[in-house]
């Protein structure tokens, strides 16, 4: 019988022995993966371990059940979450069912009524995995929710091919509603599980669709998803453009509650706000674009385009598909793919046997789109062509296809090499300036991620990837450090009392300070700075 794993957390030994003895766990469908005595453990076992139910205390030192709720709330959506307490207050019980949880029980606990909870919650779990893995009955909800006039309508809305004064009224006939405030276009594509699956790509793209469509939920903010090309797009209506990055992190909560309910690894791409439904086609160009970043990214990610590249005025337009392919090979591939897309646009001519001034054009085009691409990295156009390049190149000036394919293979190359060696660059001084701030604001108790993407006008999304790849640590193990580091330089080199030093190192509470500094060097504070003077 398939399990679900259980993460029990009481700051009372006895009670978490007595919970773990008496529940017979494995025939109620559980598995007891980890225990913890306080809340603020018990979020770093949640991370590592991803329990489908998390059993939590109300009243605990450092963080209390109902702040780990919170957390847990953001980081694993999908766990169901049961609290219990001795206090029979009605305050506790509102605020734990505003945060979505499940059961509320009162200590003192006992065996019956815990199981009989769990079973409750293994038929609500069961449930939810079988509707999510049942495509029959998502096909049938597709055909009788999404007629294909609707789907039509947004996919050429996105292309462009409807003029804008029409689009208000082929809305009303298809009895759409398309609402004022600035819109956004995210494209999202899926990987298949890591073991494969017997569904083709249309149903899980089907899935990933209504899955998307259901589960979005930001105030302010509408939402509809649709079948595009080979992917799905979600057009975003905003009442304010200031949500764009409350938006993007909801976006990264579907993602991660995509990979619990559908077994899928979702990656979006997140394009540039517009004013108006008849300029989406511009965004989701730039969505697509954001999405051919995702081989620098791991796991679950959302990319923004303002994000990795902030300036997109001169960029390509990215419609036809051979300059798609020319735009990632250059900015994202590999030395090989370069060679590969330009043998094929070359082949392509050979093939064809076009007049000349027709060749003429399409190599103009190439150009054009090579330009375009160093002047949006901020490449010196003599880097890429030399000095004295005019912006045309004419066939005449080679001797056969062959010779032009070589001298345009090599353009592509030191393309490529001076947009990474920018892009390197961009990263390591997002870096320095995030340790600069940290260095100065690390002893506020206010120092967080999102103040800290606030300074720097960035996502915390895209922050926090960026900062682990640079430095191989997140950005609390980050901060953790420094005032470690610091707290034990206060207590070598000073007299100060420890709730001093603890007010110093960005910690308000004394008994939390001690408990991070233990786990940090592997004794308390009072016995370090015993051992240092010694």
């Amino acid at each position: 019988m398939e399990t679900y794993s259980v993460l029990l957390v009481d700051d009372e030994e006895e009670i978490r022995a007595g919970i773990s003895r008496k529940i017979d766990w494995l025939s109620l469908g559980f598995d007891l993966v980890g225990q913890a005595e306080n809340g603020a453990d018990a979020l770093d076992l949640a991370e590592q371990l991803q329990p489908d139910v998390v059993l939590t205390d109300i009243k605990m030192p450092f963080m209390d059940g109902l702040e780990l709720c919170r957390h847990l709330r953001q980081s694993l959506p999908a766990a169901k979450l049961v609290v219990f307490s001795g206090f029979d207050d009605f305050e506790y019980a509102r605020k734990a069912v505003g945060m979505g949880v499940s059961e509320y029980i009162m200590k003192p606990i006992n065996a019956p009524e815990l199981m009989e909870v769990l079973q409750k919650l293994r038929q609500q779990l069961d449930q939810q995995r079988s509707e999510r893995r049942d495509m029959e009955s998502l096909r049938r909800r597709y055909e009788e929710t999404l007629p294909i006039l609707r789907e039509l309508f947004y996919t050429r809305l996105l292309e462009g091919h409807i003029p804008a004064d029409q689009i208000q009224e082929r809305a009303a006939r298809y009895e759409l509603e398309l609402p004022q405030g600035s819109w956004t276009a995210a494209v999202v594509d899926a990987d298949l599980p890591a073991g494969g699956s017997v569904l083709g790509r249309d149903e899980l793209m089907l899935s990933v669709r209504d899955f998307l469509q259901e589960q979005f939920e930001l105030e302010g903010c509408a939402a509809r998803a649709i079948l595009y090309n080979d992917a799905v797009a979600v057009l975003i209506c905003m009442d304010d453009v200031q949500r764009l990055y409350p938006l993007i992190g909801e976006l990264q909560r579907l993602c991660a509650l995509g990979r619990s309910y559908l077994d899928l690894t979702l990656t979006m791409g997140v394009g540039l706000p517009c004013s108006a439904p008849g300029e989406l086609h511009s965004s989701v160009e730039g969505a697509r674009s954001a999405l051919d970043y995702r081989v620098l990214m791991e796991g679950d990610r959302v990319i923004y385009i303002g994000d990795v590249e902030p300036d997109r005025s001169q960029q390509l337009s990215l419609e036809e598909e051979d300059q798609r392919a020319l735009s990632a090979a250059v900015k994202l591939g590999s030395s090989r793919q370069v060679e590969e897309v330009v043998d094929f646009l070359i082949n392509r001519v050979r093939e064809s046997l076009l007049p000349l001034p027709q060749c003429h054009l399409y190599f103009q085009e190439i150009i054009t789109c090579l330009t375009k691409l160093i002047r949006s990295g901020g490449v010196r156009m003599e880097a890429v062509f030399g000095p004295g390049f005019t912006g045309v190149v004419s066939l005449t000036d080679f001797r056969s296809l062959g010779e032009l394919e070589q001298w345009l293979t090599g353009r592509c190359q030191i393309l490529r090499e001076q947009l990474g060696r920018q892009r390197t660059d961009s990263a390591w001084r997002i870096v320095e300036q995030a340790k600069n701030y940290l260095a100065e604001h690390y002893a506020s108790s206010d120092t967080n991620v999102d103040a800290l993407c606030a300074h720097l006008h960035l996502s915390p999304t895209y922050f926090s990837t960026l900062f682990k790849r640079e430095t191989g640590k997140s950005f609390t193990a980050y901060v953790t450090d420094l005032r470690m580091e610091r707290a034990a330089a206060l207590l070598r080199d000073t007299d100060e009392k420890t709730y001093l030093i603890a007010e110093q190192t960005g910690y308000q509470d004394p008994n939390y300070f001690s408990y991070v500094f233990k786990r940090h060097f592997g004794v308390t504070p009072s016995k370090f700075r015993a051992g240092r003077q010694q």
